[in-house]
């Protein structure tokens, strides 16, 4: 027997009605609400595209293997690790710039970077290159919420941003751009306090996003910086530069800064749990040497020269529409002279998977 028109509509609404009630359940379960991102340009996905500097890559050959086969912004071929993340806790495929001026505020409650190529912790280092501060992404981050409050209201923001995931990558920047290449903050500090000043900077900068409402922030460590192609270039003696190893003096300084950001970060945990947040270390060290010194179980050919250009300095505007390509990024660790190809960073997603089922499940 078949329904009428006058029996179907009702039946019609309450299946809607159970469609919108399943689907608001589900996002009310979600673990994490959002994804935001603050730091450098290992999670800049596109806001330096309209500042005025060179550390810019809305240009081809950028963007090569992403999905659209077109430059967004992300200083890579592909996507970045923090797309990987977006996707992987369900927030959205790719984590978009919060300064595209084309976000609908659906699309902005997903999940946003406000990350700038060239930033660091050391306020001295956007400085240098004319892009976004940390101070400045923590400015726009404020504007967010703002904007989130009037679309939505104040409590279902605050719930929003209790439930986001916070990740801040910076640090390198401020060796490579400041430390090693400008001779200003080494008339005043050494290794060792420039290492205790930019963790005083992170420090302060995690207790921000606490006041701010942030509950899970993970902060990233550097990575072997002297196996970085441009650092192995313009750092390797005259004897060891055509071998491309890794030039340990520097990798060792990550390694250093590693461990005491490891022990600030439990420092200060107990303080940062009386608001109910966790902060939590995030190792790309590790992943990233296992890829260079065991290339052959990941699948790499090329571990000491970028895939653009010769490799060797190549980055950013030096990587460029003119610049030669390799043919097949994915066997290359480093797609240009400072960052990781799509793969690597595919690679250092696995590698800190662990980390973040614990952040997500806790």
């Amino acid at each position: 027997m078949g329904f009428s028109d006058e029996h179907s509509l009702p039946l019609l609404l309450f299946f809607l009605h159970m469609l919108c009630f399943v689907s608001t359940d589900e996002a009310s379960n979600k673990k994490v609400s959002a994804l935001l991102v603050f730091g450098d340009s290992t999670v800049d996905p596109g806001n330096n595209n309209n500042l005025t500097t060179v550390f810019k890559s809305n240009f081809r050959p950028y963007g090569r293997d992403f999905a659209t086969q077109m430059p967004t912004g992300r200083f890579t071929d592909g996507r970045l690790t923090t797309d990987f993340v977006a996707s992987y806790v369900g927030v959205k495929e790719n984590l978009p710039p919060y300064l595209d001026s084309t976000l609908s505020i659906e699309e902005m409650m997903t999940g946003v970077s406000f990350a700038s190529g060239g930033s660091g912790y050391d306020p001295l280092t956007p400085r240098l290159s004319n892009v976004i501060p940390i101070s400045k992404q923590l400015q726009y981050f404020r504007e967010y919420k703002e904007r989130l409050e009037s679309a939505k209201g104040k409590e279902i923001t605050e719930h929003h941003i209790n439930k986001a995931l916070f990740i801040i990558s910076a640090g390198t920047n401020d060796f490579v751009v400041n430390y090693f290449s400008v001779p200003i903050r080494r008339q005043f500090y050494t290794v060792s306090t420039y290492h205790q000043f930019l963790l005083q900077q992170a420090k302060e900068y995690i207790q921000s996003l606490c006041d701010e409402g942030a509950r899970k922030i993970a902060v990233v460590g550097l990575p072997p910086m002297g196996c970085l192609p441009v650092v192995v270039t313009l750092y390797s003696n005259r004897s060891a530069i055509l071998q491309r190893g890794c030039v340990e003096q520097y990798s060792s300084i990550a390694r250093d800064y590693n461990l005491m950001l490891q022990n600030e970060l439990k420092l200060m945990q107990p303080s940062l749990a009386n608001n109910g947040a966790k902060v939590y270390y995030i190792d790309i060290y590790g992943p990233l040497i296992d890829m260079i010194q065991d290339q052959a179980k990941f699948g790499f050919n090329n571990v000491n020269v970028g895939c653009c250009g010769t490799g060797y300095l190549e980055a950013s505007f030096l990587c460029n529409p003119t610049s030669s390509v390799c043919t097949d990024p994915s066997k290359y660790v480093f797609w240009d002279s400072i960052h990781p190809t799509g793969e690597a960073y595919h690679n250092l997603f696995n590698g800190i998977r662990s980390t973040l089922d614990l952040i997500i499940n806790t």
